[in-house]
């Protein structure tokens, strides 16, 4: 055997796509991404008992804005899993390799330009975000501070990615969980027994990160050793960096497009008082739970739809995708019945405000009605990105936003709030069903060899 091909029980030529096998990737991601929204919390809950309420908003802003910079460098992840996902499908070790380190270096380098670029990304943020002084000195001490985390965020994205690709879902879980773990410890610890306050909250996520990045690199090196180094040349070769960087913008004009839609969706519910805005943001986290298990749901797409590429595996790849969009769709619709159920009772822990409470209340079936709609988006978003599509997925996304910011306004205008949580919905339902349609002719022309596309996988 080719000393480049992988070894072990995995064989690229046959692989049996299940229940078993789309769950054992999606559960353990569900519950890693749930992992940090209970970093935030802890952190908010830290900070809030300095008892200085302008502490608490700048570790608001501050968070905010580097979610929005993570958010729209993800990419490093979500191509890392789909291009080391297809060389393990073709069974090729060396390749998977080079696209780590190509992966690595790369984020390093976007890293260090943010950490060079920290000033003018701390000043440009501060405007844009527009608070208060007190407010401002506190956002700006602990971005300072949060800014020297970057390389090793984005090199935890890659090492995610790569075990990801690996379909090593277990790792990815505890590498996850030991990075908010330490950062959840650390932000008890440092915040309040020390005494540091706000910045020993950001302190604790810079540790925790280079605490990940270690632990998570380490592992990766220790199973390098097992077989050959690519060498320099490979590792920067000119087309597959090419690729790498395509990928990225692609994904990364992606994000930022999503990202704007839910900007303006706040932006226009604004529009209509401030009653209708915190009803409106009460509503989203309906959303927001969905998007845990279907991100779950949509990593297993990416991890299964990549190898199934790689190997050429046609029916693999058509059972992957069905067996993903088929759970997520019946996930979704138990989420959509439970809130149109007990969807009061939901919005009645989430606020206290009995004038929120009614105004929620009467927009509640839109906001249970976004799992259903969303769930086919997540799903071919994992699709493509595990088949490295990037450019159709980045094209329906633009397509999308462009129709949502038309329909806000004219549903907005004519209907009011119900306006713009229909237009949220056929938001997500055009990009869903956008990218289905486009499904079969992608399918022919990546699946061109007859005799490989009818294997049985």
């Amino acid at each position: 055997m080719d000393a480049t091909r992988q070894t072990g029980a995995f064989r690229a030529d046959t692989f049996e796509v299940t229940h078993r096998m789309v769950f054992s990737i999606a559960a353990p991601m569900t519950l890693a991404f749930l992992t940090t929204p209970l970093l935030g919390l802890v952190d908010t809950a830290v900070v809030g008992r300095l008892g200085n309420a302008a502490l608490i908003g700048g570790l608001a802003i501050g968070a905010a804005l580097f979610d929005l910079v993570f958010g729209a460098l993800n990419f490093f992840r979500s191509s890392t899993t789909g291009l080391v996902a297809q060389a393990f499908g073709r069974g090729d070790a060396l390749e998977k390799q080079a696209i780590f380190w190509r992966a690595m270096l790369s984020a390093l380098a976007v890293g260090i330009l943010v950490v060079l670029a920290g000033p003018l990304v701390i000043a440009g943020g501060l405007a844009f975000m527009a608070p208060g002084g007190e407010v401002a000195a506190a956002a700006a001490a602990y971005l300072v501070i949060r800014l020297y985390a970057t390389p090793l965020a984005l090199a935890n994205y890659v090492v995610l990615g790569y075990v990801l690709g690996e379909s090593r879902s277990g790792l990815g879980l505890l590498l996850q969980s030991v990075i908010n773990g330490v950062n959840i410890v650390l932000s008890i610890w440092l915040g309040l027994s020390l005494g540091w306050g706000l910045p020993g909250v950001a302190w604790a996520t810079v540790i925790a990160e280079t605490t990940g990045a270690v632990l998570g690199c380490a592992i990766l090196l220790a199973g390098f050793r097992t077989t050959p180094a690519p060498g320099l040349r490979r590792i920067f070769n000119v087309a597959a960096l090419k690729r790498l960087l395509s990928l990225n913008f692609d994904i990364m004009v992606r994000t930022l497009a999503l990202v704007f839609a839910f900007a303006w969706f706040t932006r226009l519910g604004s529009q209509f008082g401030e009653l209708q805005l915190a009803a409106n943001a009460i509503l989203m986290n309906f959303f927001l739970v969905a998007g845990y298990y279907l991100d779950g749901l949509a990593t297993a797409a990416e991890t299964i739809v990549g190898r199934a590429i790689g190997a050429g595996r046609r029916v693999a790849f058509l059972r992957a995708a069905r067996l993903t969009i088929g759970w997520g769709t019946a996930l979704a619709a138990l989420t959509t019945a439970f809130f149109l159920v007990f969807g009061d009772a939901v919005i009645g822990l989430l606020t206290t405000v009995p004038e929120v409470r009614a105004v929620a209340g009467q927009f509640l079936p839109w906001a249970a009605l976004t799992a259903l709609s969303g769930v086919l988006a997540f799903q071919m978003d994992g699709v493509y990105i595990g088949a490295t599509w990037s450019r159709d997925m980045r094209n329906m996304m633009l397509a999308s936003l462009v129709l949502f910011v038309l329909c806000a306004h004219l549903l907005g205008t004519a209907f009011g709030n119900h306006g713009l949580w229909a237009a949220l919905n056929l938001f997500l339902l055009s990009r869903g069903f956008g990218l289905l349609a486009m499904l079969p002719r992608r399918l022919r022309q990546t699946f061109q060899d007859s005799a490989g596309s009818g294997r049985e996988a």
